[in-house]
């Protein structure tokens, strides 16, 4: 194995033992075994286990810089919030380890929560608060909405829908060819709420 293959091979392995261990779980050892490599690749990529931590949640958050694309590529308000509602289901189904970094960055953070996981969710954020007061002036939204608390609300539905997966797999179908209905469904209980 050439030296590119054992730092990519590092971050794989990296990222599904992170996820399931966090930082402390798991040791260098462990990694570098599991990876197929010697021990001393991980200070000589990475500078250590830190190291290659911080590596693995650039990689897993670097995801969340598409909030700016949608802002910038979609015009109407509607759309830039149909399409964030989108990219969410679309990012955890392509990257099925974020969760889990979310969550527990979020629950139970390391030191480098700061760097690098504030400031990828406080962008996303940041950019839909944009959009809410964006809709609010002209006049889509209610005077009356709070931005930051609309924002806090629509992306805790979306997340938590995909959170609750394990324990609603028996209520409701979570394939992703049923994400256009729960993409449709979100829309309307978001611009219509729930009332008659």
């Amino acid at each position: 194995m050439d030296k590119g293959d054992s730092k990519s091979k590092l971050i794989s392995t990296a990222t599904r033992l992170f996820a399931e261990r966090g930082l402390y779980g798991v040791s260098v050892r462990e990694l570098a075994k599991a990876a197929g490599v010697s021990i001393s690749m991980v200070s000589y990529y990475f500078g250590g286990k830190e190291g290659l931590y911080s590596s693995v949640l650039q990689e897993q958050f670097s995801s969340f810089s598409h909030i700016e694309e949608i802002n910038r590529v979609e015009t109407e308000t509607l759309k830039k919030i149909e399409s964030y509602i989108r990219w969410i289901i679309v990012r955890y189904r392509n990257n099925p380890y974020l969760l889990r970094f979310y969550t527990s960055e979020l629950t139970n953070p390391t030191q480098f929560f700061s760097l690098i996981v504030q400031p990828a969710i406080g962008k996303v954020i940041q950019v839909l608060v944009q959009i809410i007061e964006e809709g609010i002036s002209n006049n889509i939204f209610r005077k009356d909405l709070n931005p930051v608390d609309t924002v806090l609300a629509m992306a805790g539905m979306v997340n938590y829908y995909i959170l609750s997966t394990l324990v609603t797999q028996e209520l409701i179908n979570h394939s992703p060819e049923r994400d256009e209905v729960l993409i449709r469904h979100y829309m309307d209980i978001f611009t219509k709420g729930i009332l008659r």
